[in-house]
């Protein structure tokens, strides 16, 4: 009998622990209210789905950031922001990731661990080149990094099967660059800017 309260027991705890991190799918989330200030969001980490922190000045993410588990949609654009920390990991359930217009040089490794990761913004920045763990977003849709330096893709990307978009305007490359991008991702629509001769 004791063993059966136990193993009862057990179970309700994991049921409890099981339960805390609860995600929305993408019409719920669609309706969630967008909180627009780390104290307001820190009062009920736990129904906080979506963060805006926009031009505020923020040089790098608020650790208080990492205290909210279901978070599914960071907004951090026109900030101040240079680097993304290697914490960034430990936002499980993040789908939309916003970081343009920062001033951003470099995306760490770690971004290959955001598994739920559907679109990325890194449009208006300083990056040249991105990670080859990019290729670990298997379930990234929207790539946006339009005006930034970058001008070829890591090659392990090819494996990113639910890639429909990218947008690369107002990067300059010569047609045969953009090709070589082409290639590696056949299915995704990817917007280019109009051909230049740089290059050539």
């Amino acid at each position: 009998m004791d063993m059966k309260k136990t193993t009862i027991l057990l179970f309700l705890l994991v049921m409890a622990f099981g339960t805390k991190a609860q995600t929305l799918d993408s019409a719920a989330l669609a309706e969630a209210p967008i909180v627009k200030s780390l104290a307001a969001a820190l009062k009920e980490p736990e129904k906080v789905y979506r963060l805006e922190l926009k031009r505020i000045g923020l040089k790098t993410i608020p650790d208080d950031v990492y205290k909210l588990p279901n978070l599914q949609e960071l907004n951090l654009k026109g900030n101040k922001i240079k680097h993304l920390p290697a914490e960034i990991a430990q936002l499980k359930n993040l789908e939309v990731l916003n970081v343009s217009n920062n001033g951003l040089e470099t995306l760490p490794p770690e971004i290959g661990k955001l598994a739920n990761l559907k679109t990325l913004v890194i449009s208006q920045n300083e990056i040249e080149k991105l990670p080859p763990e990019m290729g670990e977003l298997a379930n990234l849709e929207v790539l946006d990094m339009w005006s930034n330096n970058i001008d070829e893709l890591p090659k392990q990307m090819k494996g990113l099967k639910k890639l429909r978009v990218i947008d690369m305007r107002a990067i300059s490359m010569p047609d045969s660059q953009k090709d070589a991008i082409q290639e590696i991702l056949p299915n995704t629509v990817i917007h280019f800017s109009p051909g230049c001769n740089c290059g050539n």
